[in-house]
């Protein structure tokens, strides 16, 4: 029998076959080592890898099991975190030029810690946009992060290291941030599954901030098994990022299995249904015919939604950047560069409007969800484009990629709620992507329907052969 190639497993059955001795955690790292040190090149996942700290990891989590001691519930597995996230001995790029000069961090970030904790083994750190303003994977300094489903393709950002390393079998688990869309839309255009908690159900410690009043940080996998595991290593109250809960949120593996038959489920209308391609709707009807949810609602003042994030993006992100633009405007990102200047010009009064409507918003969204418990929506509005592309064509109008990748992300990260993105395939060979979105701290909701479309075959994740 040939021996399992592990690169390809899994996160949850690494480490049920670690705990059970069947593969050490060290030979399950060297594997993805060996897979980096072969693919890293093709797909531009990774900017650092830590291999002689991961070896001694999952040397410790061998003797730990070796001792009688019981491995954590993510022994082995080998994760990746976008390099915005803080982690010893290495500066944290937040995919710049300019964070690179800084001195390397002295601690992790709390989710790294937790996710150590749990006897997971780190690999290193991801390619990632300029301070995390990009829905495309592209970098002007450590280059375009490629989609392992076609190398022509791009992974979709500000997580697009994440995307190709859990895609191609670079790591098992992988880590990114959300603000407007980051997390999500690589998840779906790379084919995998990912989380966006909860706003504040995840610490942010010790990581490089993009918009403090939206900043999510999540996991990205290829199984919801893996998305819960993780969630529920990392969850918990942590008094450096006063954001986060006070309260640990509850566990969400022992509810993956329930079915969720009983739960109201909805197709989100209106704003979800026009400016995307065939197939982005598509693969929603597919989902829901899957589940037996034949609602559709309207989704208030979405449009308003994605244009006040807009703002308060643009304006935060500005101001977090201006020192740097007044003293090194020219190692930036020309396209980073001219929206965070743009921030700056922007009268006060915009981000208070924003934030007032913000707060409407979202007494909104919460009556949508007296009704239902989940909602379906499409994650992009298309397959990935190429990595130099432009511009599309979205209901007849062209529009800029770059811009445009997020338009369905938005308007729901904007409220803070949880999102489980399903990959979907497309006929065109392709990953899609659906949002199914719950109600604020109802992850095990989200997680629970989109487990239920990947028992059933209709959200699949898979690595691709890489060529």
């Amino acid at each position: 029998m040939a021996e399992r190639d592990w690169t390809k497993a899994p996160a949850h059955a690494i480490a049920a076959a670690v705990k059970a001795g069947e593969v050490s955690a060290l030979a399950v790292t060297e594997a993805h080592l060996a897979r980096i040190a072969a693919l890293n090149g093709k797909l531009g996942a990774y900017t650092d890898v830590m291999a002689e700290r991961a070896r001694k990891t999952a040397q410790a989590v061998d003797a730990k099991r070796a001792s009688g001691k019981a491995p954590g519930p993510l022994a082995g597995v080998p994760f990746a975190v976008k390099n915005l996230f803080d982690v010893a001995g290495l500066a944290t790029r937040a995919g710049s030029k300019i964070n690179r000069d800084h001195p390397p961090a002295k601690q992790d970030a709390t989710l790294v810690t937790r996710l150590e904790a749990a006897d997971a083994v780190l690999l290193g750190a991801l390619n990632m946009g300029e301070y995390a303003y990009d829905f495309t994977g592209r970098n002007v300094h450590d280059g375009p992060s490629r989609n392992p489903h076609d190398t022509a393709r791009m992974t979709g950002g500000s997580s697009g290291g994440s995307g190709a390393a859990a895609a191609g079998g670079l790591a098992a688990l992988t880590l990114g941030s959300d603000t407007n869309g980051s997390i999500r839309v690589p998840s779906a255009l790379c084919g995998l599954f990912g989380l966006k908690p909860t706003f504040g159900a995840l610490s942010r410690a010790h990581t490089f901030p993009f918009v403090a009043s939206l900043d999510h940080l999540g996991p990205m996998a290829r199984s919801t098994r893996d998305l819960a595991l993780a969630f529920d290593a990392m969850a918990g109250p942590d008094a450096a990022d006063p954001a986060c809960w006070k309260d640990a949120p509850k566990p969400v593996l022992p509810e993956l299995d329930r079915d969720p038959s009983g739960l109201r489920i909805a197709i989100a209308g209106g704003y979800f249904r026009a400016m995307g391609q065939a197939e982005a709707f598509a693969a929603v009807d597919e989902a829901a015919a899957a589940l037996g949810a034949a609602d559709t609602v309207e989704w208030p003042e979405a449009a308003r939604a994605r244009a006040a994030a807009f703002v308060i993006t643009m304006v935060e992100g500005g101001a977090l950047h201006r020192e740097r633009l007044k003293t090194r405007i020219g190692d930036f990102d020309p396209e980073v560069r001219d929206r965070l200047v743009a921030g700056n010009l922007l009268p006060g009064n915009m981000l208070v409007q924003a934030h007032k409507f913000r707060r409407h918003y979202c007494a909104l969204v919460a009556k949508l969800f007296e009704q239902h418990d989940v909602f379906l929506a499409p994650a992009t509005p298309c397959t990935a484009p190429l990595v130099e592309q432009k511009t599309f064509v979205l209901d007849g109008q062209e529009l800029p990629v770059r811009a445009n990748l997020g338009l369905f992300t938005q308007p729901i990260s904007f409220a803070g709620l949880p999102v489980v993105t399903a990959p979907m395939p497309a006929p065109n060979g392709l990953p899609l992507g659906v949002q199914v979105i719950a109600a604020p701290g109802r992850e095990d909701l989200a997680l629970r329907v989109a487990h239920a479309l990947e028992k059933q075959g209709v959200a699949i994740s898979i690595v691709p052969e890489i060529t």
